[in-house]
């Protein structure tokens, strides 16, 4: 699509209210996907970190258990 100028394309043909709030959800639906994935992913080896501790605590006690 040709604009003659900066502000023809801002009016974008009189539909700039539908496509402005468009690109402005779909902008925050992708940040919003974005911001949880990242998060989920910080959980989850904060999860994963936990459980590895958890069974090296274990394993330390079977050992310790076996020298007594």
């Amino acid at each position: 699509m040709h604009f003659e100028s900066f502000s023809d394309f801002l009016a974008m043909g009189g539909y700039a209210p539908y496509v402005w709030s468009a690109y402005g959800i779909s902008t925050v639906a992708l940040l919003w996907v974005l911001l949880s994935s990242l998060n989920r992913r910080k959980r989850l080896m904060a999860d994963i970190h936990n459980k590895m501790a958890r069974e090296q605590r274990i394993e330390e006690a079977k050992k310790l258990e076996n020298t007594l």
